[in-house]
């Protein structure tokens, strides 16, 4: 099963360290990412495998949310089916 998770907010350094960091320790495995910094502004979407997770998804979710408050960015995840359901034309 996999995820979309997205990450915005002021360029600063460590953001992707501490979102693999956190996936990691949940045991979820990074597949893609893509990321640019535009005008001092980060933004990264990553595909990730939740099938091994260590915790229930609205917890992984909560606490991506959560860790994005600290490190002051917005941190948003989706499951890929309702990421896709939510981008069709």
């Amino acid at each position: 099963m996999k995820a979309i998770v997205t990450v915005l907010g002021k360029d600063k350094v460590g953001i992707i360290a501490k979102v693999c960091v956190y996936l990691a320790e949940r045991n979820v495995n990074v597949l893609e990412i893509s990321q640019t910094i535009l005008e001092g502004y980060f933004n990264m979407i990553m595909i990730i495998d939740i099938t091994r997770t260590t915790c229930p998804l609205t917890e992984l979710a909560d606490g991506l949310e959560k860790l994005g408050e600290q490190i002051g960015v917005v941190i948003k995840f989706q499951r890929e089916e309702i990421f896709e359901s939510m981008h069709r034309i």
